[in-house]
């Protein structure tokens, strides 16, 4: 596996981004798809909530300390220069109602960094935040936003529907899915659909899954655990039988008398047949271009969840990856398509909560 110096990045060109046929009228599709769904959970529950990634496991306060020394390839945008910022970081699980947790499903790690200073995206110019939106999983379920169009429809059609039959079918599916790992396989439909096996959210590495912009070059992040306390959380069962919010107890009981520290990688592309750009379903090679640590996390024993951080963190911010440097741009499809249905759901959550959802300058108040 080539070592950090000895990787040659593909520079980025706008020749890279192809535009999917008829993509505005996917994206009005997909605002009008996800909408559907803050309407319906609105309707049923008096309080607007995130279309995707509703359910929140953790809401915690850290330090993200870009390292010293390395390679030129990686020092670029938010880690051109060795500092610290403070982060918000929300762990969460993928569906847009609030489920059991028994209802298996990908979990999300979400990170705000706070304070970095430099040239901003369209219309987050106002804003010194760097978001990550990230998911225990290194590839998208699909390949570009029309499929994930598909998708979202399946996912509209089933919100609110018979909680009791989802879970019954959650147990059927990770059944199915714990079968498939047993030769060696892994079912990302499965996972999705409610398969995802009953571990600690904590021990799970997660990715970006689409690519960024990183400076001069493109690449894909990931966030992944070092603490040994928290490496042995890898794959480690959470009893979630008659325990609904059995995922927030395991997430508040670890931090309650532990910290935890996790690096942020960077996976660059190397090669754009192999690591494509439009395509976020195909898993980048890991021998071509693995993944290197520009960072780390660091977040200290703290009540990882309340509701004072609830109505600060979950109510009042929004995770999105468009809330960045121009160095760190998002690049595709999926990203591309994220820009306006996140900024619808921002409108929606803002508007019928009656509350500012605003980027912080600093997280004292937290």
């Amino acid at each position: 596996m080539p070592t950090p110096a000895a990787i040659r990045p593909v520079p980025y060109a706008p020749a890279v981004e192809v535009p999917e046929e008829d993509e505005a009228v996917t994206i009005f599709d997909l605002k009008d798809t996800m909408r559907g769904i803050s309407v319906k959970t609105y309707e049923d529950s008096g309080h607007a909530i995130r279309s995707v990634h509703a359910k929140t496991h953790g809401l915690l306060v850290g330090e993200l300390s870009v390292l010293e020394g390395l390679a030129p390839a990686y020092a670029q945008g938010l880690f051109a220069q060795p500092g610290s910022y403070p982060v918000a970081l929300r762990l969460s699980t993928t569906p847009g109602d609030i489920l059991s947790d028994d209802v298996s499903t990908p979990r999300g790690m979400s990170l705000k960094v706070v304070g970095v200073p430099g040239a901003r995206v369209e219309g987050s110019e106002d804003a010194s935040t760097q978001d990550f939106v990230l998911v225990n999983g290194p590839a998208f379920n699909v390949p570009t936003a029309k499929k994930f169009l598909g998708s979202a429809k399946l996912l509209a059609s089933t919100t609110d529907k018979v909680p009791n039959l989802k879970r019954a079918f959650s147990a059927v599916l990770r059944g199915v899915e714990s079968a498939v790992e047993a030769v060696g396989g892994e079912s990302v439909t499965l996972k999705a659909l409610g398969g995802h096996p009953e571990t600690n959210p904590l021990g799970e590495t997660y990715y970006s899954q689409a690519p960024i912009l990183f400076g001069d070059y493109m690449a894909k992040v990931s966030v992944a655990p070092v603490a040994p306390s928290l490496s042995a959380l890898k794959d480690a069962p959470v009893d979630l039988k008659d325990k609904p919010d059995g995922l927030r107890d395991a997430v508040v009981d670890y931090f309650a008398t532990q910290g935890g520290e996790w690096e942020l990688r960077i996976q660059l592309c190397t090669d754009l047949e192999k690591m494509p750009i439009e395509d976020a379903s195909v898993e980048w090679p890991e021998d071509l271009s693995p993944y290197v640590a520009v960072a780390r996390l660091r977040v200290a024993p703290q009540q990882a969840w309340s509701e004072a951080r609830a109505k600060a963190i979950d109510e009042g911010m929004q995770f999105n990856p468009w809330h960045a440097l121009a160095a760190h741009r998002p690049l595709g499809s999926i990203m591309r398509v994220r820009k306006e249905v996140y900024a619808m759901s921002k409108r929606f959550r803002a508007e019928r909560n009656g509350i500012e959802i605003a980027e912080p300058r600093d997280l004292n108040h937290l």
